[in-house]
Order: C-alpha cells, then structure tokens, then sequence
C-alpha cells in the first residue's frame, strides 16, 4: 500500500500580519462565510496535493533549490476582498500588487513540481482569509477593503507544508523551511 502526503509550497505569514488580516477580514459578516483560522494562514506559492510519501525528498531537493535561486522580496497588499472573480467570488482573500519575483517563483516552482502545463495567466499573490460554504447562498455586493497604510508582506523564506484533512478546518504544518538566499541581481535569469 502506497501511503500518500498532501503537501503545498507557502510562504509563512508573520504573527502581525495574521493579526491584521483576520481583523480586516472579520468585517465581512455574512452566514455563507467561514473565516480560515489565524494559525493556517500563508501565502501560497504552488499547491502540489497528494503525492506518494516517497516524493518528499525530491520536493525538498527541488525547494531548497528555488529558494537559492531567489532573493527576499517585499509584497504590497492591495486589498481585502472577495475574489477570485468579483462577481462569482468563492473566498475572500488578501490581495497582493502583482510582483515578478513571486510570479518567477511561483512559476518555476510548478514547472519543476507538476507535469501539467502552467497557466499563462501570472498568479496572483495573496491569502485566503475565509471561504464561502456552499450549503448557503454566496453573499454579494460585499466592498473591498483597502488599506489605508502601506501594508508589506515581507518573503524571506518558503517551506514545504503538510495539509491534514480535517474538521472544521484543515491542519497544515511546515516540515521544512528554506531561506531565500538568491542574489537579487540574479533572479532576472532565472
């Protein structure tokens, strides 16, 4: 029998920012929607699911070199909103300007870990911050929320995450972390 893994590639979020996103994030009151707690928050950089348990080391192996290649980076919030669509929205989250050095990463980091083919659209950096249930009706017309101060989510490292399946919410534990350690000059070639 094959024992599986569910993991994903994330940047931890710092306990502050946490903090700031959840009390943002609470002002969308509305019985469709389910806050994720504090403690799972993170930036996701390439969700990889199931994998024979035997993968992890060339996970770690292909991590460890992302991380190498890559520089810290700084991340600007945006907004706190429902998305991805505005208008059909499934969560909300926080939503980071568009930056190369996360698209570069997010990118390579699939190349290296998936078979399918990537996307051609940029992902977008953010975290989830509650789901809409699907038992209920989606709640519309619900604002964003902008920052009134300059918010940065700081990069300095990525890990490689457990996701354990469970009620209410999922448990997730880094196993690894790796620092960003790349020359900032050279992520360009990447």
């Amino acid at each position: 029998m094959h024992h599986t893994t569910r993991l994903f590639i994330a940047a931890p979020v710092p306990e502050e920012l946490k903090s700031y996103l959840s009390r943002q994030a609470s002002s969308f009151q509305h019985e469709a929607i389910r806050m994720v707690p504090e403690v799972n928050l993170h930036l996701t950089l390439f969700f990889i699911g199931n994998v024979p348990i035997e993968q992890l080391s060339d996970i770690r192996e292909v991590t460890a070199h992302m991380a190498g290649q890559f520089a810290p980076f700084d991340l600007k919030l945006q907004a706190v909103e429902p998305g991805p669509k505005p208008r059909s929205p499934r969560l909300v989250w926080a939503r980071f300007a568009p930056d190369d050095t996360f698209a570069n990463l997010s990118r390579g980091l699939a190349q290296a870990l998936s078979p399918q083919p990537l996307s051609q659209r940029d992902p977008i950096p953010h975290i989830t911050l509650a789901r809409f249930r699907k038992d209920r009706p989606t709640p519309h017309n619900l604002e964003a929320i902008s920052p009134t101060e300059r918010i940065v989510l700081s990069v300095r490292e990525i890990a490689v995450w457990h996701s354990e399946l469970a009620s209410p919410h999922p448990r997730y534990t880094i196993l690894h972390r790796y620092p960003l350690t790349g020359n900032p000059q050279a992520a360009d070639t990447v």
